[in-house]
């Protein structure tokens, strides 16, 4: 949908709404449905602080995985070395200490979307990290 959609195209979004909604959803829209328009669920009543927090763990998660990617995953002992040092970091202090602390003890520099965003296809090269 969003990779081929042509916003110039013959078809409008609405339509092309409707054509995927016939395939996937068990209950069709009304003909005066625009949940396009009015999608605000990230946006309204709070919840973006919310997602905000979820986009961070993913953050955090993708670039402590990337500590073992860097470790490389195919040496046993670095992979083996780069999970004690997780086991006794993140997983043990957990929040009896400043995580962010915590998270730098683990990695050896502040959190980095770097991870997030390869993982993601987003970049291939690297960023510079967040302070």
């Amino acid at each position: 949908l969003h990779s081929s959609f042509d916003p110039n195209g013959p078809v409008s979004v609405h339509e092309q709404y409707r054509a995927v909604a016939k395939e996937y959803q068990v209950m069709q829209p009304l003909p005066e449905d625009r949940f396009l328009c009015g999608f605000s669920h990230i946006f309204a009543g709070g919840y973006s602080a919310g997602y905000y927090s979820y986009k961070w763990a993913e953050v955090l998660s993708a670039d402590c995985f990337g500590a073992f990617e860097e470790a490389g995953l195919a040496d046993d002992d670095k992979v083996r070395e780069t999970g004690r040092r997780f086991r006794d970091t993140i997983l043990s202090l957990g929040g009896g200490e400043d995580p962010n602390e915590v998270f730098k003890r683990f990695r050896g520099r502040a959190p980095s979307p770097d991870a997030l965003l390869r993982h993601s296809g987003l970049v291939s090269g690297h960023r510079q990290e967040l302070r």
